[in-house]
């Protein structure tokens, strides 16, 4: 049977685009949303670019204009703290509870901390718009900015930091920036972006210990014994999906939520989208845990579909199958993504200025990546394959 309340806990893109989809789709039940901010939801790619830089206001980073009339109910301020199956309810970290007869869990990821300084003035990391008004008034002209981690968020806030005028180091544990993601070859060609702008990489070197002077951070020392003098640190290590809350809800946690193509979890009427959800992915062929924008606007789709059909199992093709994408802007540049990498892969430039390659396994196109040349990326992406 269909549900005649929805409860969302996620005030996200992805949680924003459930109640959408559900709207579209005909849904004209409760829909209540719960967030751990206080914010309705907003637009977070922004906050390391042009919101970091100024460029923009806070109103511009909304999601939900008051003129969208979905009907929703908001539960804002207040994290949902735990998952009620059997009730059909969340309970909320002031007591109360929010029932529904089905669950769209959409909490998203929390940034990881450096262990034993995350509570150090001057050490931030960059995951709300609070982090973002915190870090943006310490990036004043000449101020000794230290980043850890040259993954996407360490490498726009380097970027903006670098425009606005700081003194920008950045420590990667790896030997180059998001070999992990990209490859060491092509990792090698976004390091000669950060000395082209003036930011200092140093790479294959982690961070021992932040010191601290009157209560505030000093300085950075190395895993080398090198010592880096920094007025503000920013950590952008990655993050963790946001799921804690679920221990004991009998949902299956495995970096992220476990559920299937169509976002159903192994609970009735619970079903997870976002940066929290790893589901069975159609075109990767495995369970992919996904930290894309665009992933938070086409899962809820399916997922909604799937929960409107109640327990239909529906065909694989209503499955979430789109290739994974990203994008990042970093030192005027805008590097773009599209695809799934196991590792082992052919890797074969098409374009050397601007840059696009593309990876090959067995001869054929699983992934490519373009550095400022959408239209050549675009081709490769629609040819694509699992």
């Amino acid at each position: 049977m269909s549900p005649r309340s929805v409860v969302v806990v996620g005030a996200s893109l992805a949680g924003l685009s459930t109640a959408r989809a559900l709207r579209q789709q005909g849904f004209d039940g409760p829909v209540t949303i719960i967030g751990a901010e206080p914010w309705r939801p907003y637009d977070r790619p922004p906050l390391s670019k042009a919101y970091l830089a100024g460029a923009v206001d806070r109103a511009s980073l909304d999601l939900s204009p008051p003129e969208e009339e979905l009907e929703l109910r908001w539960r804002l301020g207040v994290p949902a703290v735990a998952l009620d199956p059997p009730a059909g309810a969340v309970r909320l970290a002031d007591g109360s509870k929010v029932r529904g007869d089905a669950v769209v869990i959409a909490t998203g990821a929390a940034a990881r901390k450096l262990p034993g300084a995350a509570r150090l003035r001057g050490v931030h990391t960059l995951r709300t718009v609070d982090d973002a008004e915190a870090v943006r008034a310490r990036l004043l002209p000449g101020v000794r900015l230290v980043v850890v981690g040259a993954g996407f968020i360490g490498a726009e806030v380097a970027s903006t930091a670098a425009a606005l005028g700081a003194e920008v180091t950045v420590v990667e544990l790896q030997p180059v920036p998001l070999g992990g993601v990209l490859g060491v070859p092509l990792g090698r060609e976004l390091a000669r972006l950060y000395a082209a702008h003036g930011v200092a990489l140093l790479t294959g070197v982690g961070v021992a210990e932040v010191r601290q002077r009157a209560g505030r951070v000093d300085a950075v020392v190395l895993t080398d014994s090198r010592v880096l003098p920094a007025e503000v640190v920013v950590v952008g290590i990655g993050a963790r999906p946001a799921v804690d809350w679920l221990a004991g809800s009998g949902l299956r946690i495995d970096d992220g939520v476990r559920c299937d193509a169509a976002m159903r979890t192994v609970l009735p009427n619970v079903f997870a989208v976002g940066d929290c959800a790893r589901p069975e992915h159609g075109w990767t062929g495995e369970p992919t845990r996904l930290e894309h924008w665009t992933a938070a606007i086409e899962q809820p789709v399916v997922a909604v579909s799937a929960l409107l059909r109640g327990d239909a199992a529906g065909t694989p093709e209503d499955g979430y199958r789109a290739v994974p994408y990203f994008w990042s802007d970093q030192f005027g540049v805008r590097l773009q993504f599209a695809g799934h990498l196991r590792g082992g892969e052919h890797v074969r430039a098409v374009s050397a200025e601007p840059l696009v390659a593309v990876y090959e396994r067995l001869g054929e196109p699983v992934a490519v990546l373009a550095i400022d040349h959408p239209r050549l990326f675009g081709r490769w992406r629609r040819l694509l394959v699992p």
